[in-house]
């Protein structure tokens, strides 16, 4: 078993950005000359997030009042008061989410469903230049 590791960028909007960043991890894939392992992709950073989900307009305005909910952006945060970057709601929510997230994969495909889709969130409040690793373990 072979490791293999690389990195996409991107520029988001933050505010619970939800970017699909399904085809630039099957890229990676196609281009690792692997055609059977796992992947995985983690978000650098504490306030974004990795998971999967139907990528449509309904669930792209849930997900985010979802998190507005249980982890409002409006509420007093200590890390606020430590740090006064008005982000610690981006903080916790990034923590509630995740930062990672493994997919296998075999003949150089995802073995996702057809409506599920790998995406990063942006959690934090203004836009940010961001990274995820996507390291493939593999054949």
């Amino acid at each position: 078993m072979k490791i293999k590791t690389e990195f996409i960028s991107f520029r988001t909007n933050g505010n619970c950005d939800i970017v699909d960043i399904t085809s630039d991890v099957e890229k990676v894939i196609v281009d690792s000359g692997f055609s059977e392992g796992n992947v995985l992709i983690f978000a650098v950073g504490s306030t974004a997030g990795i998971t999967t989900i139907e990528y449509e307009p309904g669930l792209l305005k849930d997900y985010p009042s979802f998190f507005e909910k249980i982890i409002p952006s409006k509420m007093n945060y200590h890390h606020n008061s430590t740090w006064h970057d008005g982000n610690g709601h981006a903080h916790i929510r990034a923590s509630l989410q995740g930062p990672s997230l493994t997919v296998p994969f075999m003949d150089k495909k995802l073995l996702t469903g057809t409506w599920q889709q790998i995406i990063f969130i942006d959690f934090d409040n203004r836009s940010r230049n961001r990274k995820a690793v996507v390291q493939i373990m593999g054949i």
